[in-house]
């Protein structure tokens, strides 16, 4: 330890095998707790309208709005850590998680059942803003490594949400099926405090403000946003798509968990398939071009092979995921920079992911259907693999100039 000119005790940042096997069981914990409070809620979505009213547009608010959260308070989380500290920012945002979580046990409406949508998206933003910079800092030699862990634990955590709710629904209420994730988030914010490697004096993390004014990062955030905006789309459609197609309540929240499955193979392998290669445009035209494979599934053939679709769509998804965030972390080589970067791009482009939902809600209130809106992602797909081109890693340096 070494003291500060303003007199704070600063902790000297761990070694990377001091850290090795606590960072990485914390970086998958936190990942497992970061979507089950969003794909509990699609297989059981007909029951909760059911016992609340919700129309439509109002039920896809429970997606939307935690996405649109994600995106404005990720901007603010970096700013919370270079306040607070990141340990105590992060403990916080876990405690905000775990008590959304909870809330589901007793709410007795719409109304109640939104607000805490939005106090878990609070908490799951400041966790997103902050654990890419983390992971570069404990593993600044293994990004991909760290990374693809932590997308797939982020993804594999929607998986078990998407398939133990309607299980738990069947057995104890829709209300048990979206609250039971309290405890692992609980869980987790006991093992960060006791043995998270990061100090309230540590590293400070950099501003975001700084990449307002980049064009390279708002690039960077609509490719992020765009993309994702299929996911949070089946997040909170693909049931209700497949149950109007005749699956049954279980069924249909397999086929969610079975994506997200794919999701959470693919957020580890395609960042491992890319990690030998400073170029990353390989590995994400393979993930758009299976994203886009199983967008097309769905809208122009969906009973023929749901399983199918919905695996090819999950792979694309979670390969695109780890990757674009790779990409972000690799345009500047501090840990701190990178993170602060990562966090813009995932706070801007969480606010384009958030139309997802709301369009196709809005597509269905007003006599539209769920295959217009799988073909209007499928058009984004197509968009965003051309953008690919513009990620070349020997524009990075000159992309973040000014920065």
């Amino acid at each position: 330890m070494a003291e500060t000119g303003s007199g704070c005790v600063a902790v000297e940042a761990p070694r990377t095998g001091e850290v090795s096997l606590a960072a990485l069981a914390l970086l998958v914990l936190m990942g497992l707790n970061l979507r089950p409070f969003l794909t509990s809620v699609g297989p059981v979505l007909e029951m909760v309208r059911a016992d609340t009213g919700l129309d439509f547009r109002a039920a896809a608010v429970l997606t939307t709005l935690p996405f649109v959260l994600m995106g404005v308070l990720a901007f603010v989380g970096v700013g919370i850590a270079r306040r607070f500290g990141e340990k105590r920012a992060l403990a916080g945002a876990l405690l905000l998680l775990a008590a959304a979580c909870a809330s589901r046990a007793w709410v007795g409406g719409a109304a109640g059942l939104i607000a805490g949508a939005g106090v878990a998206g609070a908490g799951v933003a400041a966790i997103q803003a902050l654990m890419p910079g983390v992971a570069k800092r404990w593993f600044p030699e293994r990004v991909t490594l760290a990374m693809g862990l932590y997308s797939a634990a982020l993804v594999g955590g929607g998986a078990l949400g998407a398939l133990a709710s309607p299980w738990l629904a069947s057995h104890g209420g829709w209300r048990l099926g979206l609250s039971v994730w309290s405890p692992m988030a609980l869980f987790a914010l006991v093992l960060w405090l006791i043995r998270a490697p990061v100090s309230v004096g540590g590293p400070v993390p950099v501003s975001v403000m700084r990449f307002f004014r980049n064009r390279r990062a708002w690039q960077l955030a609509a490719y992020f946003g765009l993309a994702n905006s299929g996911y949070s789309s089946l997040v909170a459609w693909l049931p209700s798509f497949y149950r109007q197609e005749g699956l049954s309540l279980q069924a249909s929240g397999n086929l969610l968990a079975w994506m997200a499955l794919f999701q959470a193979t693919a957020a580890f392998a395609l960042p491992m398939l890319a990690r030998k290669s400073a170029d990353r445009r390989g590995a994400l035209w393979l993930a758009m071009a299976l994203q886009g494979a199983g967008f097309a599934g769905l809208a122009f053939v969906p009973d023929a092979a749901p399983w199918l679709w919905v695996a090819l769509a999950g792979f694309g998804l979670g390969g695109f995921f780890s990757l674009s965030l790779i990409v972000s972390l690799d345009h500047l080589p501090g840990a701190q920079g990178a993170g602060a970067l990562a966090a813009f791009v995932q706070g801007a482009g969480f606010l384009i992911a958030a139309s997802g939902p709301w369009l196709i809600g809005w597509l269905r209130d007003t006599g539209g259907s769920f295959t217009t809106g799988w073909t209007i992602h499928l058009g984004v797909v197509a968009a965003m693999a051309a953008l690919t081109y513009v990620f070349s890693p020997a524009s990075y340096r000159r992309s973040m100039e000014g920065v």
